[in-house]
C-alpha cells in the first residue's frame, strides 16, 4: 500500500447530533425544492413508488457505509474503505467518483442559490456563495457544523409551513395520490436517480470519519438517523404538493414548492419558499464542500491528487489546501456550467461511488444474511445510475474511464521509475 504523505490529524470534535446535522444540510437541502418535479414528469403517478426505490437504495447504502465507517474512521469514506477491503484500485475509482461527481454537485448547488436569490445575476451570486463559504469551512469544522444547524432550522420551518398550508387547503385532494405508473418502470427508475440525488447527503458524515468523536458508536448512530429523518420530510413534503398539484401539474413545475402553496391559496408564502430554497442550497454547498475536501485530503495522503493538498492547517485543524483547490474548482465550474447537465453528472458518480462502498460491505462476513443489504445496495446503485438519461451515463462512465485510465497510467509510470532506479 502506498504510504500517506501526511501523519497530521484532524481534530475529534463532531458528537452524533453535530454529524446527524451535517447529513440533514445536504440531504434536506435544494434537492427537495427542486427534483420533485422533474421525477412527476419521468413517473407520473409513479412519484411516490420512485421515492420509495431512493429510500430503500438509500438505506441499503447508509448502512454499508456505517458499517464500513465504524471500522474505517478516517477522512475519505468509500475512497478508504474501497482501499482496504477491495484493493487500489477500487478506492480510487471510488474517491474519483465522489470528488469528480460531488465537485459537480457543488456547482449546482451554488447556482440554485443564484437562481433563487438574484436570477438575472445567478453566476455571479453562484461564485460570491462559494467563496464565502469556503471561508467559512477553513474556520474550522465546528463553525461549519454551527451553521449547518442553523441552516436546517430554518429549512425544516419552511417545509413544515409547505406541508400544513398545502394539506389544510381547501385545493388538497387525497384523489390526487393515486399511486400508479403511468411512466412505465422505466420513468420510476429514473425518477429514483433523480431522488436519490437529494438523498445522498449522508455520505459527509463517513466522509468526516475523522472528526467525530466515539467514531465506532457515533457514526452507525448518526446515519440512520439522518436518513431516517430525512424519508419523513421528503414523504411528508411529495404527499402534500401530490394532494395539490397532481403528478401532472407536478411534473410541469419548474418550482414545485412554490407552486404548490400558490395553488393551495397561499401566494403570500411563495416568497418565504424562495428564500428557504437559496438557503438549503446553501446548506447542500457547504456540507458538500467538507465532504469533497475531506475525500480529496485522503486522495492526497496517498499521492493519487497533488501531495501538497494533504496539509491540516495547524491552528484551524482543517484540510485547508484541500478546500481552498475545491472552492477554487467549484468557482470556476459555477461561472460557467449549466445546472441541469451537472445534477445528472453527479448522479451517476455518486451511485458508482456507493456501489464500491455495498461492494466493500459485501466483504465483511461471509453469512448470508448479512449480505443482504449491501447485495441489494449494490444491484440498486447499478440499475438507478443506467436509467439516469443517456447523457448524464454516457458523460459519467467517460469521466469514470478517464479517471481509470489516470490511475494505469501512473501506476506504470511510478513502476518504471522503480525498474530505472
Amino acid at each position: 500500500m502506498t504510504q500517506p504523505v501526511s501523519d497530521a490529524r484532524l481534530r475529534r470534535t463532531l458528537g452524533v447530533g453535530d454529524a446527524v446535522v451535517v447529513g440533514l444540510g445536504s440531504m434536506v437541502g435544494a434537492g427537495i425544492f427542486a427534483a420533485l418535479g422533474p421525477a412527476a414528469h419521468a413517473a407520473g403517478s409513479g412519484l411516490l413508488l420512485g421515492l420509495a426505490l431512493a429510500a430503500v437504495v438509500a438505506y441499503c447504502n447508509a448502512m454499508s457505509s456505517a458499517r464500513l465507517a465504524a471500522l474505517y474512521p478516517a477522512s475519505g469514506g468509500t475512497y478508504v474503505y474501497g482501499r482496504e477491503r477491495l484493493g487500489a484500485f477500487w478506492g480510487y475509482l471510488a474517491g474519483w467518483s465522489f470528488v469528480v461527481g460531488k465537485t459537480a454537485s457543488c456547482a449546482a448547488m451554488a447556482l440554485t442559490v443564484g437562481a433563487y436569490v438574484w436570477p438575472d445575476q445567478a453566476h455571479a451570486v453562484a461564485v460570491a456563495a462559494v467563496v464565502a463559504l469556503t471561508a467559512v469551512n477553513y474556520g474550522g469544522i465546528q463553525k461549519s457544523a454551527w451553521l449547518t444547524r442553523a441552516i436546517v432550522a430554518v429549512v425544516l420551518a419552511v417545509l413544515a409551513a409547505v406541508v400544513v398550508v398545502c394539506l389544510t387547503s381547501g385545493r388538497s385532494d387525497a384523489g390526487r395520490l393515486d399511486i400508479g405508473a403511468s411512466g412505465g418502470v422505466g420513468g420510476v427508475l429514473q425518477a429514483a436517480g433523480l431522488l436519490f440525488f437529494a438523498f445522498a447527503g449522508y455520505a459527509r458524515i463517513a466522509t468526516l470519519g475523522e472528526e467525530v468523536r466515539d467514531p465506532a458508536r457515533t457514526i452507525p448512530r448518526a446515519i440512520p438517523l439522518a436518513l431516517g429523518i430525512a424519508l419523513v420530510v421528503y414523504a411528508a413534503v411529495a404527499v402534500a404538493v401530490l394532494s395539490v398539484l397532481g403528478s401532472g401539474g407536478l411534473g410541469q413545475a419548474s418550482a414545485p414548492l412554490a407552486e404548490a402553496v400558490r395553488a393551495a391559496g397561499a401566494p403570500g408564502l411563495v416568497p418565504v419558499v424562495r428564500v428557504g430554497a437559496a438557503v438549503a442550497a446553501l446548506g447542500s454547498l457547504l456540507a458538500l464542500i467538507l465532504g469533497v475536501s475531506r475525500t480529496t485530503l485522503a486522495m492526497a495522503r496517498d499521492r493519487h491528487l497533488p501531495s501538497v493538498l494533504a496539509a491540516v492547517h495547524p491552528r484551524f485543524q482543517v484540510p485547508h489546501r484541500a478546500e481552498l483547490a475545491v472552492g477554487a474548482v467549484v468557482a470556476v465550474l459555477a461561472a460557467t456550467v449549466d445546472v441541469r447537465g451537472a445534477i445528472g453528472f453527479s448522479s451517476f458518480g455518486v451511485l458508482a461511488y456507493y456501489a464500491v462502498a455495498n461492494a466493500s460491505a459485501w466483504t465483511l462476513s461471509s453469512a448470508p444474511v448479512a449480505r443482504i443489504v449491501p447485495l441489494v445496495g449494490l444491484v440498486g446503485c447499478v440499475v438507478v445510475a443506467f436509467a439516469l438519461p443517456w447523457v448524464s451515463v454516457a458523460v459519467g462512465a467517460a469521466v469514470l474511464g478517464a479517471g481509470a485510465a489516470a490511475y494505469v497510467v501512473r501506476r506504470w509510470w511510478h513502476r518504471r521509475g522503480r525498474s530505472g532506479q
